[in-house]
């Protein structure tokens, strides 16, 4: 393993660290020693890959987005000339996954956009970091025919993040919707969007 790749492997291990911190301790538990403990490393080695905690926040959120696009399956969403049945499909299986096989990385994605809010600096990256996500979105509206791709694709991103809030930190934890359900919301709003 070559230095450059162990370091890799050593900033990934200190970034998943500090999500689980995140989604169990929320923003008070992170602290350098604290991803030292979680990640089973010496101390001090969490500030020789990020000094400061704007370096740690930043690495967990460049972190979350390469795992979230994982669990989401960005790289796999069927092209829109497959159809609307195809991305329905698609998009409902990829909000299942977030709801039921990964809630830690919601959890920390909520703590690290709260914290955002009050850290200028912070809210520059995380932006810049899940524009992945909205331009991709912004592309599927638009292949499917939207007229408005830019709103369509907001009102697509706040529909999944409204859902998985609810069913991850809100009110209907206890019975998230299956697939199915997922995918009659999706088919309606859909076309609500496209056949307006």
């Amino acid at each position: 393993m070559s230095v450059s790749t162990a370091g890799a492997a050593r900033a990934d291990l200190v970034a998943d660290a500090a999500l689980a911190l995140l989604a169990e301790r929320g923003m008070r538990g992170l602290t350098h020693r604290a991803v030292d403990e979680a990640a089973g490393l010496p101390q001090g080695s969490t500030s020789n890959v990020a000094r400061t905690r704007q370096a740690l926040l930043e690495l967990a959120v460049r972190r979350l987005a390469e795992r979230e696009a994982r669990v989401l399956a960005l790289d796999a969403l069927p092209d829109p000339g497959q159809g609307t049945g195809a991305v329905v499909d698609a998009l409902a299986l990829a909000t299942h996954r977030a709801l039921t096989g990964d809630r830690v990385l919601t959890l920390a994605r909520y703590e690290l956009a709260l914290e955002a809010t009050r850290r200028p600096e912070l809210r520059a990256h995380f932006d810049a970091t899940g524009a992945r996500f909205r331009d991709v979105l912004t592309a599927l509206v638009t292949g499917l025919g939207s007229t408005d791709p830019g709103r369509h694709a907001l009102s697509l991103i706040a529909w999944a993040d409204g859902l998985l809030f609810s069913c991850v930190a809100g009110s209907f934890g206890s019975r998230p919707p299956g697939p199915q359900e997922l995918r009659d919301s999706l088919r309606e709003l859909l076309r609500g969007m496209l056949d307006g």
